[in-house]
């Protein structure tokens, strides 16, 4: 039986086109290998990437080495993965995760928000956009390492106006600065104690800094409130495609797990009490 099909004239042409695909198919993917094609596209490519750094188009010498370094770059790429070079590397690990997550984020926010769902992300994080509020002042500093009592000298330039304080090195005063913002310059303590006083024309304290003893004015204070939608419109945009590439990434990468069967080592039996 086996020997006849072997002399069946219709089964040696159908064995020997199989092996001729399977011969052909071997020979045109090495030759495929060993293309490498560069497009106007990538020549337009390699130019922009060029001006844009130089701030100028490159000329024909400029731009046959760029072609060139890309040719010799595409070679040693292909050979890098033909000697499986990417495997177990971190740093190339990480940046095809990178990557990925890039190409997750671009799909998700490829298409812009319209005004109205941009208008919803603001209302339900309406407490992500409320100005703090801001401090105008101005203070007379009294330097500890210049004087014995600087907290006294300071208590007394309250009631007398003759008393100068000590150089400062920043400024004497300050407009609309928010409590982290005068935190910043003079400590968080002084912040607090100064967001505590009432808006005055006369001197109080004394308030201690990092610096020192100071008395201050308190001229005015801008209450806290929710900045329009319409002054913060690029703001929210930007805060709304991090939110949907978040989501995005989130929900590719919980179908990505679905498809994985995970295996975790045995954690080691605990130790039984003697």
């Amino acid at each position: 039986m086996i020997q006849r099909l072997i002399r069946d004239p219709l089964v040696s042409f159908l064995f020997a086109g199989t092996l001729l695909f399977f011969i052909t198919d071997w020979f045109s993917s090495e030759d495929d290998a060993y293309q490498i094609q560069v497009t106007t596209n990538e020549v337009q490519r390699l130019s922009d990437q060029w001006s844009l750094q130089m701030r100028r188009p490159p000329n024909k010498q400029e731009l046959d080495g760029l072609i060139s370094a890309f040719v010799k770059e595409e070679i040693y790429y292909r050979e890098a993965l033909k000697l499986n070079l990417d495997a177990n590397d971190t740093i190339v690990r990480r940046r095809l995760v990178q990557k990925l997550t890039f190409l997750t984020e671009d799909i998700a926010t490829n298409e812009p928000p319209a005004v109205e769902a941009l208008q919803s992300f603001y209302t339900k994080q309406i407490d992500k956009y409320m100005e703090p509020a801001k401090f105008s002042f101005a203070h007379r500093y009294f330097s500890s390492d210049r004087r014995d009592n600087s907290q006294a000298a300071a208590s007394q330039a309250l009631t007398d106006t003759t008393i100068k304080g000590d150089p400062f090195m920043l400024q004497k005063e300050y407009a609309q600065r928010s409590k982290r913002d005068v935190g910043n310059l003079f400590g968080r303590d002084f912040a607090e104690k100064l967001a505590e006083l009432p808006t005055s024309d006369e001197w109080q304290g004394p308030l201690k800094s990092a610096y020192g003893w100071h008395v201050v004015k308190l001229l005015n204070v801008a209450p806290e409130r929710v900045q329009p939608f319409n002054e913060l419109i690029e703001k929210v945009r930007i805060d709304w495609q991090q939110a949907e590439r978040k989501v995005a990434n989130e929900g590719y990468f919980t179908n990505l797990k679905a498809k994985y069967s995970i295996t975790y080592p045995a954690e080691p039996a605990a130790s039984s009490a003697n």
